[in-house]
């Protein structure tokens, strides 16, 4: 597994790889924040700081410089890996589905997976959400619009709606 750190307009952004494929990232300079995104069980044994233009992060990397360019779909064609429960993974592969600048609620995003009652549990999937911006849990909101918790910061958080608003 690898690691590095990229300067964003919203702060340092720290991915975690393999062979392209993002485990967990999200704006900090701080690897062990990143890492702690992950389950105890899938945290990796060793992991080598690299520099961006690295093979195993290369490709995650010039699409979060993409994104931050104003192409907005770069993070999404970026292969990752997440385990959890069936619920958990149709969430997190619908997050994938949110069109930038068009975000659901929480309530919406419970309903888009079946069960409209489930707002805790929908929230949870975004809460435990490791490779941020690949995975976009920022896009999902309380029902009143406020925007509710993000694991990197609601600066960060409303940053990115305000990006994706204005070119989406």
């Amino acid at each position: 597994m690898k690691l590095t750190t990229l300067i964003t307009p919203d702060g340092p952004f720290t991915l975690l790889a393999s062979g392209g494929v993002v485990l967990a990232s999200g704006w900090t300079a701080d690897p062990d924040a990143v890492l702690a995104r992950l389950r105890p069980e899938q945290r990796p044994a060793e992991v080598a700081v690299v520099d961006a233009d690295d093979p195993d992060v290369a490709g995650p990397a010039a699409a979060v410089a993409a994104y931050y360019d104003g192409d907005l779909s770069a993070v999404d064609a970026v292969p990752v890996e997440q385990h959890g429960s069936a619920w958990r993974e149709r969430g997190w592969q619908r997050l994938r589905g949110i069109t930038p600048g068009s975000p659901l609620s929480y309530a919406a995003f419970a309903g888009e997976l079946g069960n409209p009652s489930a707002v805790r549990a929908a929230a949870s999937i975004c809460a435990t959400n490791a490779p941020a911006l690949f995975v976009p849990c920022h896009r999902v909101l309380r029902s009143d619009g406020s925007l509710g918790g993000f694991a990197w910061g609601v600066e960060v958080k409303r940053s990115l709606l305000a990006r994706e608003a204005a070119q989406g």
